[in-house]
């Protein structure tokens, strides 16, 4: 069900924590399954991802997927990190089963808000970041149940 890589993301996950004093910080959460991340960046002068750390509540795929996305995102750019989508996230891991891709949109949504959230503290704008949901199901209709 889950690959060699989700499950070594999820029983040894990277850049677990904190960051004191954070340049941004990014809170993200998915009302329907309970999970719930939240992403430090420590970025320098140059705009460059110098730290990363995150926690997050939720299923393992939740963790596979965030401990991936810091990896993903330590040492880049806020622009480069901007482009880290979610199927970035998936193809890094080697896919996840359908039913857990929402994992990985609220890693990239992790990612968006600590990076709006560093752009706020220091009055700037970052082209093509867009303020985030704090619930990555606000904007979507309601499945039906049967």
């Amino acid at each position: 069900m889950y690959t060699e890589k989700v499950m070594d993301h999820f029983q040894n996950p990277r850049n677990v924590g904190e960051i004191e004093g954070a340049s941004g910080v990014g809170t993200v959460g998915n009302a329907k399954c309970g999970d719930i991340m939240r992403m430090y960046l420590d970025i320098d002068e140059n705009q460059v991802i110098q730290d990363v750390k995150f926690k997050t509540f939720g299923c393992g795929a939740a963790v596979a997927t965030s401990s991936m996305a810091t990896e993903l995102v330590k040492g880049k750019t806020i622009y480069e990190a901007l482009k880290v989508t979610n199927k970035a996230v998936m193809e890094a891991l080697d896919g996840l089963p359908p039913v857990k891709v929402h994992c990985s949109l609220l890693a990239e949504e992790a990612i968006h808000a600590a990076l709006w959230d560093y752009a706020e503290k220091h009055g700037i704008k970052i082209e093509g970041l867009e303020k985030p949901k704090s619930d990555i199901h606000e904007d979507e209709e309601e499945e039906e149940e049967y």
